[in-house]
This record gives C-alpha cells, sequence and structure tokens, in this order.
C-alpha cells in the first residue's frame, strides 16, 4: 500500500445522517515496505515509487496519525470503514493498521462492504452489484481517478446515496 485516504461518510445511530465528504479527510503517502510490488496496480496508483521511497510517510507514523484522526472523530460512535468494494481495501488497510499499530481503530469486524448494502437493497445478486448497473442517481458524480483520497470521497458519496436511497 503506497497512500490511504479516508473521507467521512456520515453517522449511523439507527438513522443514517450523510456528511459533507469533502470536509474531514485523512490523506498520507507511505514509503514502501518492501520491494515486491505489481507495476500494472503502479501504474494505475500514477505514483512514484522511488520518490516515495524518499519522501513517504513512515508507515507506523501514517497508521498512528490515521488511528488518532479517526479516534478524534468518532467522538464516542464506533467508526465503520465502508468501501465498494470492501474487501480489497480492508484486506490492506486492516493489516497495516494491526502491523503498525497493534490493532485497528476499526476493531476486527468495523467494515461495511457498499456492494453488499447495494445487492441487498436493490434485491439483486452480488454478481450483479456492479457499478455499471447501479442506478445513475446513486453513484457519485466524481470520476474514479485511482487516487486513494479521490476515490474515498467518491465511495463516500455512493455510501451515502446507497444508505438514503428506498428502492
Amino acid at each position: 500500500m503506497l497512500s490511504v485516504g479516508v473521507a467521512v461518510a456520515g453517522r449511523f445511530d439507527g438513522t443514517f445522517s450523510a456528511a459533507d465528504p469533502t470536509r474531514d479527510t485523512f490523506y498520507r503517502e507511505l514509503r514502501p515496505i518492501s520491494e515486491q510490488y505489481v507495476p500494472e496496480a503502479l501504474a494505475v496508483s500514477g505514483l512514484d515509487r522511488a520518490e516515495l521511497a524518499r519522501t513517504g510517510a513512515d508507515p507506523a507514523v501514517a497508521m498512528a496519525e490515521l488511528s488518532a484522526w479517526v479516534e478524534s472523530l468518532a467522538t464516542g460512535g464506533r467508526p465503520v470503514m465502508c468501501a465498494y468494494p470492501a474487501p480489497v481495501d480492508w484486506l490492506f488497510l486492516y493489516w497495516y493498521l494491526v502491523r503498525y499499530t497493534g490493532g485497528s481503530v476499526f476493531g476486527h469486524s468495523g467494515c461495511f462492504d457498499v456492494k453488499t448494502a447495494y445487492a441487498v437493497k436493490a434485491g439483486v445478486p452480488l454478481s450483479r452489484s456492479v457499478k455499471g448497473r447501479m442506478p445513475r442517481h446513486l453513484l457519485s458524480a466524481r470520476r474514479h481517478t485511482h487516487h486513494a483520497l479521490d476515490d474515498a470521497v467518491e465511495q463516500a458519496e455512493l455510501f451515502a446515496n446507497v444508505m438514503r436511497w428506498r428502492p
């Protein structure tokens, strides 16, 4: 993982209230932790590994900062990481948090998959729960850039739209 982006999508206390996902955000570019990487994934990210090896944040510092940031915003609530699809982002984020801070600010199960939420609400199989088949009004108007913060804001908007949607 070479960068991490997080945007607050809203709060849920039995009723969902959306937040402006551009207001509370966190972004860090990380120093690579090994020489192993997938060239195709690096190309999509647009990041420069050599530059990040020199200037990227120490992952331990960045994960501690992320945890503190999340805790400061949770204000007594339980933070939940939401993504579309969540398994990919969760896998990396959870591993980094546990590896570099000793635990996850989201706990071991504080993950919500927007893809599954859409499938359940739309009454479609998970295999048909793809953005190309979703009603346009649920999608973010933002481009999917593969920049971690841009994508976090885009996914926060999608999550809020799915949560408010009454099919």
